[in-house]
């Protein structure tokens, strides 16, 4: 085994770092034209779109990495629906949630998805998780109750929605951490994506809108942002440890605060920033206390 000297190490993960920072600008990128999209067409009809070309860059992945397309070779085809069946209904959820939250507001309680993952993983995983962890878990719960702001509202103004992809999104990294034990990334990517196409493509008959000359570069968008930045964020992940580059994930929120302010005139209030920061700070704390255990699996973004 390979071990790179130590005045390589910093330069690999300062690469990691501005890989994931693009990424995360591209989802950022994404998430605004999603928003843009569905004050005129099906949530459905945007997926499509997003899956089928998001296929461009997996695809290409796929080809360029080790084995080619050998890798996608499996036995677990069940494993891969189920994984993508839970990362579609999030998908769902979370564009769904657009047309009635601002950007950010969104984002903000997605971040609670570490959250969640610690929590269903000692039931799902048989994970044993201590006292400062459970301790984390609580806080950042309390955060995003901070921001959900409970109440009648919260079906209306789509809070309940965000909620309920997140703990979606959990569903599917917790898949994805059983899948990883024989799958790599790359299939698991594949899998997902191919999922999300063929099953939106079955829809498009009940809901398509015929796009505007002008919209149709906005969908192809969609698909294409979405594919590059899971394909930098993979190669993130492999130039640094998770610990590393997991943070700047969070960066994420300032995207949203900036395009929800330029095209819509949001601005989250104090409470969703206080809400946010509880959120942040109880998940990086998770993944601290994870990498010290062991490595934590790289997450593939389900959006």
């Amino acid at each position: 085994m390979s071990v790179l000297p130590p005045s390589a190490v910093l330069p690999q993960a300062s690469r990691g770092i501005g890989f994931m920072i693009l990424a995360v600008s591209l989802f950022g990128c994404m998430d605004a034209l999603v928003k843009w999209l569905t004050a005129g067409y099906p949530v459905l009809q945007i997926m499509f779109f997003r899956s089928l070309c998001a296929l461009i860059p997996i695809l290409w992945m796929v080809a360029r990495g080790t084995g080619g397309f050998a890798v996608l070779r499996t036995r677990r085809l069940g494993a891969h629906a189920m994984r993508s069946g839970f990362g579609l209904a999030a998908m769902f959820g979370f564009f769904s949630a657009y047309q009635f939250m601002p950007l950010a507001d969104v984002t903000a309680i997605a971040f609670s998805g570490p959250i969640f993952i610690a929590g269903l993983s000692v039931w799902l995983l048989g994970e044993r998780v201590g006292l400062h962890r459970w301790s984390a878990i609580v806080v950042g719960f309390i955060g995003m109750l901070v921001i959900v702001r409970p109440g009648p509202g919260m079906v209306q103004n789509g809070a309940l929605l965000v909620v309920a992809a997140t703990l979606l999104y959990a569903l599917a990294m917790i898949q994805i951490r059983k899948l990883s034990t024989t799958e790599p990334s790359t299939a698991i990517a594949f899998y997902f994506t191919a999922f999300c196409t063929v099953a939106t493509a079955l829809a498009l008959p009940f809901v398509w809108i015929t796009p505007d000359w002008r919209d149709l570069p906005l969908l192809l968008g969609v698909g294409l942002f979405g594919g590059a930045a899971q394909l930098f964020m993979t190669r993130a992940y492999s130039l640094a440890p998770a610990a590393v580059v997991a943070p700047f994930d969070y960066t994420h929120l300032l995207w949203s605060v900036l395009f929800g302010w330029y095209l819509w005139s949001d601005f989250p209030d104090a409470q969703t920033w206080i809400g946010c920061a509880i959120v942040v700070a109880s998940g990086l704390y998770i993944l601290w206390r994870e990498t010290m255990k062991r490595a934590p699996v790289p997450p593939l973004i389900t959006e």
